[in-house]
């Protein structure tokens, strides 16, 4: 197994390819959820991730090796580190990306000069598929995650967290399939072990959590806005690693996540994507459970398709009830509409959309459905809007929308 020792030379031999990324304190973050909270903001690292750390940690070592080219697979962020990595030391790359992986993730890649393969529904399709490639073109497969080069480059990141700030309570990682948790765990556990390191998933794909908590989940999602994390088995090496060192592991649902990308957008103006968002959510949503007073959350990226955020905004502003959309049932006569209207303007909500369905000519209705989509405030001033139009005689109800079911 690596050690402290393997990072640390990690950290020497790729400290001229990359950033030392900021850790900084974060006020209002810590208003929210109560405890002293800094982020390191590797969402500012080159490559727009911790991805660039691993890879250049991996790739720097192959330059005596006679290769052909070096191939993976990745959901995007370890592609652009390979791809940045290879265009760096002249290498020939290939790139396997799931075909669901965010455009900007693949034009970024494409721009370093990787070639560029989509394969697969999920992470685990794509990476069969570059290992295959890897076999008949005899080229370098570089690991996302399972690999000790790879863990050590990731696990700088510890290094760098406690040369700025040694008298931190926690550490809360991301967790997909392992490399960046593992890493960090390494270097935080081997130099200071009182310090809690937590690691966190999405509810969609929680195969470290159901590993070692015994468990199953029932029912889960077969998406996630959180696509850095999206991994369906566990890394061998990586768990080896995290069963030692890891205090605990929380999954996070999806509407968490979209609620604590939008936080970080209002309240620290820092765009942050699903995978490195979740390391808010798990506060959040289990906030109670972790009883850690200062702690360190790490931003693990930043790069988001920008068709995909405005949905995540939208998911985000209606977990925090500051938007709903709602079916009021009205008689199909004149004045009906009227009084529903003057409900949402004495409660000072905004309008945004209403669609009323049309009756037919030759087919008039008893009954007409009336959707809206409200600007408002707060969970609080909705519940009043819906009691008020209930009040009037009407029925009235949540619609979904965007996938999302969102109870009253």
């Amino acid at each position: 197994m690596i050690g402290l020792k393997d990072v640390e030379t990690s950290r020497m031999r790729i400290s001229p390819y990359i950033h030392k990324t900021p850790l900084t304190y974060s006020q209002s973050i810590s208003d929210l959820t109560g405890k002293d909270i800094y982020l390191k903001f590797e969402n500012l690292q080159k490559t727009g991730s911790f991805k660039i750390r691993g890879a250049m940690n991996y790739i720097s070592q192959l330059k005596d090796k006679k290769i052909n080219g070096i191939v993976t697979a990745s959901a995007g962020n370890h592609a652009q580190g390979v791809a940045y990595a290879g265009k760096l030391f002249n290498i020939k790359t290939i790139i396997v990306m799931p075909e669901n992986t965010p455009l900007i993730k693949i034009i970024t890649t494409k721009s370093y000069g990787a070639y560029v393969i989509l394969h697969g529904k999920i992470y685990d399709e794509s990476y069969s598929y570059a290992k295959s490639i890897a076999e008949d073109e005899k080229m370098e497969f570089i690991p996302a995650f399972d690999d000790e080069k790879i863990i050590a480059g990731q696990g700088t990141i510890g290094l760098e967290i406690l040369e700025d700030l040694e008298d931190i309570d926690a550490v809360i990682v991301p967790l997909g399939g392992g490399g960046l948790s593992a890493g960090i765990c390494i270097a935080i556990k081997e130099k200071s072990p009182k310090i809690k390191v937590y690691g966190v998933q999405s509810i969609a794909f929680p195969c470290f959590y159901e590993k070692f908590k015994n468990t199953k989940i029932e029912n889960k999602p077969s998406q996630t806005i959180a696509e850095g994390i999206a991994v369906k088995k566990t890394g061998e090496i990586t768990y080896s690693i995290l069963e030692k060192y890891l205090d605990d592991i929380f999954v996070v649902d999806e509407e968490k996540i979209a609620q604590a990308i939008l936080l970080f957008l209002e309240r620290t103006k820092t765009l942050v994507e699903g995978a490195g968002a979740t390391t808010l959510a798990v506060l959040l949503e289990h906030g109670d459970l972790i009883h850690k007073k200062k702690i360190v959350l790490i931003l693990s990226g930043g790069n988001i398709d920008v068709t995909l955020l405005s949905k995540i905004i939208e998911y985000g502003l209606i977990e925090t009830g500051r938007l709903v959309h709602m079916i009021v049932k009205l008689p199909d006569l004149p004045g009906h509409l009227s009084r529903v209207i003057n409900v949402i303007s004495e409660e000072k909500a905004n309008i945004i959309t209403i669609h009323q369905d049309p009756s037919l000519p030759l087919f008039p209705k008893i009954e007409s459905t009336v959707e809206f989509t409200l600007e408002t405030k707060n969970p609080d001033q909705i519940r009043r809007i819906f009691d008020k139009i209930r009040g009037i005689g009407y029925d009235v109800e949540i619609l979904e929308k965007g996938g999302l079911k969102k109870n009253e």
